[in-house]
């Protein structure tokens, strides 16, 4: 099926256009949901946040797969943005899925999907909040971007495991209004949100602030996707002790600063400081000849710790790292972090830094030392040579190489690709991990076989993710026939020279659903391939050929 005919098909479902049904826009407001009730939003119906709606202590809000729920620019309540804000104590069951994601987005976005990614700001955002452990005096505070007399924005506690329900499957877009000055709010903020809470395929797109933030708690988090957004893309703060795998931020080029702003505390000496656990994330920056800010892809201050593993970053403007060194007797710092084994760089690729791509902290050093925040070209750091990390990143095996993404694009062409060959340095050297909350790869960055943010996310319906359609160097994929597929599909591809192929199939969720072909051998020339379809759910796939180094993608559909 044609791609804009699948998009337009794909709208009619989520706006409930079925027979026999009738598509109602809902308007929804602080009134819609109190203490204790449990309301649903269905995907027969568009709905509309007018100002802030809370969901409230004891209250859950459950969203069906499909919906779309749009948040007003003017709202008639008084509030200066639109914005859905899960309480302390309530919960939001948001399970979309690969076929019909649940999408928040602006007023104005007609089409669910095709406003351009420079639009931003046009309502707040989704707020979650936890009654999890948090860096503040006393363990509580106000979430940012909620006025201060507002007691239901409370968010902190003393239950890690706490459960504020289920995101998955959810694109939030075009949101990160300012109430004023220097006061907005993130696509997705979590605020002191527990461990029992399930974040999974969530995309942030063309938000005015950050693009994800953490608020203290020890929520984990897989698949995530931040883009085009106008400050950070994934913002850690307040004692945030939780695991993230797969994520993946790609900036524009005249927006964005730091694609990792991680904080641990505040003040900084307040305990728990932030020590999540992170592998496999992608992080692109705006371009080395991209205007936006982009100071660094990665920044850690106010005494956080953590832990990057076995990740790509790539295309920065000017430096790739700043690990806050402060001089000796202004108090603790990411530093001492560091060096006390608490905050851990390994097995990860830095590659493209307009600053250069030499690792010290000289004129043409990937490194930023750290620098008074009034005037930036004094440096104050301890050990302005910044010795301690050089050596840290060169014990733990980081390296700068090309990682060899299939492409890179930030316009509406269709051409992203960012998965790494697979016999370029993404492949080697990969850091195993103990913890059976990881998925075991082997491959660096957020994708290997499988392109996960295809199908339901706005880099799709805008078309800035693809999948090569013809011929990659010496390899070319046919489309499946039939398509749509019923019983068998058959598959051709070309080589030019004897190669070993890999052929395999995946759904949406990027599960692998059918080895057709793994290193077989295959003499140059063109071959046809037999794949039985019959046991397969309806729905979209994507086919993967492998040979002679590259990657080719295309999508089937069976039904």
């Amino acid at each position: 099926m044609h791609k804009f005919l699948s998009k337009i098909f794909m709208g009619l479902g989520i706006m409930g256009l079925s027979l026999g049904v009738q598509a109602e826009d809902i308007i929804v407001n602080d009134n819609f949901i109190k203490a204790d009730e449990s309301k649903t939003f269905t995907k027969d119906n568009t709905y509309f946040l007018d100002g802030f709606v809370f969901v409230e202590d004891g209250a859950t809000l459950t969203i069906e797969p499909g919906t779309v729920i749009k948040g007003l620019a003017a709202p008639t309540t008084g509030d200066n943005a639109s914005a859905l804000i899960i309480a302390k104590g309530a919960k939001i069951m948001a399970e979309g899925t690969a076929d019909e994601p649940i999408i928040f987005t602006a007023e104005i976005d007609e089409g669910n999907g095709y406003l351009e990614a420079d639009v931003r700001g046009l309502w707040g955002g989704v707020i979650v909040l936890g009654q999890a452990n948090i860096a503040r005096p006393g363990g509580t505070d106000q979430i940012e971007g909620i006025p201060a007399d507002e007691v239901r924005a409370q968010y902190g506690g003393g239950d890690d495991a706490d459960n504020s329900g289920i995101l998955k499957y959810v694109s939030i877009r075009h949101g990160g209004a300012a109430l004023s000055e220097g006061n907005e709010i993130n696509g997705l903020t979590l605020g002191g949100v527990g461990s029992g809470t399930t974040v999974e395929y969530v995309e942030v797109f063309a938000s005015d602030d950050d693009g994800i933030e953490w608020f203290g708690g020890t929520v984990s988090a897989k698949y995530l996707s931040v883009s085009f957004c106008k400050d950070d893309c994934f913002d850690y703060d307040y004692g945030w002790r939780g695991k993230g795998q797969f994520w993946f931020a790609l900036m524009g080029s005249d927006t964005g600063d730091n694609a990792g702003e991680h904080d641990g505390a505040k003040p900084d000496g307040e305990t728990p400081f932030s020590k999540p656990t992170i592998y496999n994330a992608t992080y692109i920056g705006a371009g080395v000849d991209g205007t936006a800010k982009n100071s660094t892809c990665l920044h850690f201050r106010d005494a956080a710790g953590g832990t990057y593993a076995n990740s790509i970053f790539t295309g920065f403007v000017n430096h790739a790292i700043e690990v806050e060194d402060l001089a000796a007797g202004e108090g603790v710092d990411s530093r001492q972090r560091m060096e006390d084994g608490d905050l851990v760089i390994k097995d990860n690729i830095w590659w493209q830094f307009g600053a250069g791509s030499d690792l010290d902290a000289s004129n043409s050093g990937i490194i930023r030392a750290t620098r008074d925040g009034d005037q930036p070209d004094i440096v104050v750091a301890e050990d302005p040579d910044a010795q301690f990390l050089i050596d840290h990143l060169s014990d733990n095996g980081n390296t700068i190489e090309d990682p060899n993404l299939n492409f890179i694009s930030r316009s509406a062409d269709g051409d992203l690709d960012p998965r790494p060959a697979s016999d370029g340095p993404a492949y080697q050297n990969v850091d195993g991990v103990s913890d059976t909350w990881f998925e075991a790869t082997t491959y660096k960055g957020a994708f290997g076989d499988a392109l996960w943010i295809l199908g339901w996310t706005a880099l799709d319906a805008l078309e800035v993710v693809g999948i090569e359609d013809v011929e990659t160097n010496g390899i070319a994929l046919g489309q499946a026939y039939p398509n749509p597929v019923e019983e068998t599909a058959t598959i051709d591809f070309a080589l030019t020279e004897h190669s070993l192929v890999t052929l395999k199939v995946f759904d949406l969720t990027g599960k692998e659903v059918s080895i057709v072909a793994q290193e077989q051998n295959f003499q140059a020339g063109t071959h046809t391939i037999t794949v039985d379809c019959s046991n397969w759910e309806a729905g979209m796939y994507f086919y993967t050929l492998q040979a002679a180094g590259k990657m080719i993608t295309k999508k089937m559909l069976v039904k």
